[in-house]
Formats: C-alpha cells, structure tokens, sequence
C-alpha cells in the first residue's frame, strides 16, 4: 500500500527477567558507526533520543520498560554490541537485560546454549546460556566506594547507606533501619517509590556522588528475605522513577560488592537476592587480578513479543509521550 513507503518500521523482541521487561532493538534502529560503545551510546544519546522515546515511552512502551539496541561489536570475540536505555536516558549497564538480551540471541537462533560475550559502553559481560531461557551474566567489575555514608532525608529523617558500583552507580540502605518504611513488598511499592525518590534527591542536594562526581541514579533498599531458602529482598528505584521488578543484576553486583568489603560473603558463595515481588537471582563472585570482585548473575528470562513498532511521521506521539 501506498502509505507504507511513509512509515518506518522496527521489529524488536520483548522478554522479561525475573518479571522485569526488556525490548531489544534488532532491526530498524539508527546506524550509530563504528568505534567504541561508549562512543556509540553517546551519539545515539546526541542524535537519536527520538527514537529511544518512540521505543521506550507510551504509547508503545511504558515506564519500566528497558530498552536494548544491538549494534555490530567492536571486539570480534563478542556476539553482539548492546546499548541500554530506559525512560529518562541512555544506561551504562543492565544486568537483567544482559539476561534478557542473551535469551533473545537464542530466540533468534543467533546463539547456542555455553558462552557468549556481550559489549557494552562499560566492558564486555560474559554470558553462560545454560538452556533458552536460563543464564548466568559474569557482570563488570565491582566495587564499593564509601560506607556509612549519612544524609538527612525529607519527611524521612537520617538515613545511612553504602555507595558501590556495579555496573551503574548505587546508594544501598538497610530498609529496617528506617522505622517508618513498611516491609518490602508489592503492596507497599507506592510508599517504597515515593522513600527513594526523597533519598535520592537529599544525596544530589548534599553532593553525595560516585567516583569522579557521577551522579547515584540508583537506589537501593535491602531488608530480610521472604522465602526460606533467600538471603535477602529487596527494591530498588531506577533512574526514570520506576522500580525494579527483578532483583536488578547491577544492583545485587553493588550489594555482594559491599558484602564481600564487610567479609561477610566469601568467593564462590551463593548470594540468592528476591525482588519486591518474589523473583530471585543467584549470585556469587570471584576476585580480579586487582583484588575488585567479579560478580556474577544468575535468572531466567522469557521472550513474550515479536513485535513490529511503527513510526508514522503523520502520528503525532510517535516519538511517545512525554
């Protein structure tokens, strides 16, 4: 039809990790170049933040929703170059959509089940496939930068937590150190978002930051494990304001990093981290050659879409909303 040579088209490939969506881009996108993926996040981030509105916002996506743009690799030794993106910006890592793009590649029969490498704009990930919708993520290296850090909170009052990188930048607090926060729960979302949001805003106000000034633009509450067989639950507040459906994989690299400065998780012990909604991963770590860990990561994730997006240039949201 004639109207079709008007429209642009993109086919992606929904899944979820552990109940946390992700929508990878693996046709239609831009031609970001060649170079580095650090260089290419910048200039899809520059020139086409567009198209990650058009992606990622209503009225084809939502709030949660992560999105994951395959681009050829730099390192030939890799599967695929991926750059992340959320509702509010580009993201220098996901763990959960390292997961989610891994079993994507086997839903397209472009991986086997053993081991692949995922580039990224912060290192190469290793993944293990251990069946279509199983995987384990062997995450960037990771660290904790500061503990005990303390900030006055509105409406919530003082509030101690840990500053750690893993793979984003992460300020952690003990959710039962706070008297007023409900248990973490689904139910209690709404009260849980509106907390992190507060705490993030007090660490901008007072200059708390990562290493070399870079904003914390995740948050992390931790508390005790619902399920007997778990080590811990916990919620965490995304840079967009959304929250976390899984346990978030850079967030449990960021909490096994403080851990394993504490001496209270070993190399090689399972770490089992539950999402406010009862998912889990499985964690553990080895050390690098410096002494930092290496974490990795282990969910199952499930491809639910195959999808064609369309862009009418005569649709007035089709850039999304907002």
């Amino acid at each position: 039809m004639a109207w079709g040579a008007r429209v642009s088209e993109v086919r992606v490939i929904d899944s979820h990790t552990a109940g946390e969506p992700t929508r990878v881009v693996v046709s239609g996108g831009p031609d970001l170049g060649d170079g580095p993926i650090a260089e290419r996040l910048r200039r899809f981030a520059s020139h086409h933040d567009d198209f990650r509105r058009s992606v990622i916002l209503e009225p084809r996506g939502s709030d949660a929703l992560v999105g994951a743009l395959l681009t050829p690799p730099e390192d030939p030794a890799c599967a695929t170059g991926v750059i992340f993106f959320n509702n509010v910006g580009c993201i220098s890592m996901c763990g959960h959509g390292a997961i989610g793009v891994a079993v994507t590649l086997a839903y397209l029969e472009q991986a086997d089940v053993g081991e692949l490498r995922l580039e990224t704009s912060v290192g190469v990930v290793s993944v293990l496939l251990h069946s279509p919708n199983e995987a384990t993520i062997e995450n960037v290296p990771s660290y904790r930068f500061r503990s005990g850090v303390a900030v006055e909170v509105e409406g919530v009052g003082a509030v101690r937590g840990d500053v750690a990188w893993g793979g984003n930048w992460f300020f952690l607090v003990d959710a039962t150190s706070i008297d007023s926060l409900a248990a973490i729960s689904l139910e209690s979302a709404p009260e849980l978002t509106e907390a992190t949001r507060r705490i993030k805003a007090a660490l901008a106000r007072q200059g708390v930051t990562g290493r070399d000034g870079v904003e914390i633009d995740h948050i992390e509450l931790f508390g005790p494990a619902v399920s007997a067989d778990a080590d811990s639950r916990n919620f965490v507040l995304c840079p967009g304001e959304a929250y976390d459906r899984s346990p978030c994989g850079t967030g449990t690299s960021a909490k096994i990093a403080c851990l394993a400065a504490d001496g209270e998780l070993q190399p090689g012990e399972d770490w089992v981290q539950e999402s406010l909604i009862g998912s889990r991963f499985v964690a553990r770590y080895r050390r690098g050659d410096q002494g930092e860990i290496i974490p990795s990561i282990a969910g199952e994730a499930f491809v639910c879409g195959d999808t064609t997006l369309i862009r009418n240039p005569r649709d007035p949201f089709r850039n999304g909303i907002g």
